[in-house]
């Protein structure tokens, strides 16, 4: 059995003392939330920091689900079981967060992982991802001498498994904008219950006066990140909903994806699927919205 390479351990105190602790160890640490991305990637050794801070002491700063304005905030220490059962978000994005985490790994990690450690673990098959890019969220960025920034999920997720986030920054929130209106849904195929997607699809949209307002789309597993698929988005907005706008935005998602061939399937299928997905999640959003 693989373990982690040695290092060192220490408990942040508050925020500001984790960025702190950051800052001394001069970019060799990593931040420990529910461990569910960062243990098994130290186990064979893709990740080996020479110390890790542990926030877990920091539930009170980083763990709640609120609104504030025309803005849902989820703290990046909110459990993905937390998110599954809040009523808030249930209220204000119908379906999509729950059906997202409902098929998110297993009740064990769905108790321990974190919003913060999906998104920062930047895996391209990751379902939580997807429902934020879907949903335009942003990433609340903290260095330093309280220095925040703020920016969005294409800025902050580089590629595979890299983000935009300093050696000495800490992602502390994520911002979601709220719609009237609103409807989502998020769709999966997976090879077994609680598997990393095949293929997975997000898709949330606003219809008000019989017109779509607001659009956000996302694919899961068919690029080197979580796919933003904007070509399909500037299609919805300001039309009716219809299945044949659907069909054609799906369409656009397969030929818009760049999946590899590997052991969950080939690259065609994977891009068939992707359209498939696209097209039954939007038509499910839009019954979502107008009910």
């Amino acid at each position: 059995m693989q373990t982690p390479a040695p290092c060192e351990y220490s408990r942040a105190t508050s925020v500001d003392d984790a960025i702190a602790q950051l800052q001394a160890l001069g970019g060799n640490a990593r931040i420990l939330a529910g461990g569910y991305s960062l243990i098994p990637m130290m186990k064979l050794r893709l990740a080996n920091p020479g110390h890790v801070i542990d926030i877990n002491p920091l539930e009170s700063e980083l763990n709640y689900i609120r609104q504030e304005g025309n803005e849902i905030r989820i703290g990046a220490l909110t459990r993905h079981v937390n998110m599954l059962e809040s009523d808030l978000l249930s209220q204000v994005f119908p379906h999509i967060f729950r059906e997202a985490e409902a098929v998110l790994a297993d009740p064990v990690v769905r108790n321990r992982g974190t919003m913060g450690g999906s998104l920062c673990q930047s895996d391209p098959a990751e379902d939580l991802s997807g429902v934020v890019v879907a949903l335009k969220g942003e990433a609340v960025l903290r260095g330093p001498g309280g220095a925040e920034r703020v920016v969005g999920m294409e800025e902050f997720h580089l590629g595979p498994y890299m983000t935009s986030v300093q050696p000495t920054e800490m992602l502390i929130e994520v911002r979601i904008p709220t719609h009237s209106g609103f409807g989502g849904a998020h769709e999966k195929v997976e090879r077994r219950a609680g598997d990393f997607a095949i293929v997975a699809a997000s898709a949330a949209l606003a219809i008000e006066g019989g017109r779509i307002t607001f659009a956000g789309v996302a694919c899961s597993a068919v690029g080197p990140t979580t796919l933003h698929i904007e070509r399909a988005e500037k299609a919805l907005v300001g039309q009716a909903p219809s299945e044949d706008l659907f069909a054609q935005c799906g369409q656009m998602a397969a030929a818009d994806c760049s999946p590899n061939s590997d052991g969950r399937g080939p690259a065609d299928y994977k891009r068939h699927v992707a359209g498939v997905l696209t097209t039954r999640a939007l038509s499910r959003a839009a019954a979502t919205a107008v009910s």
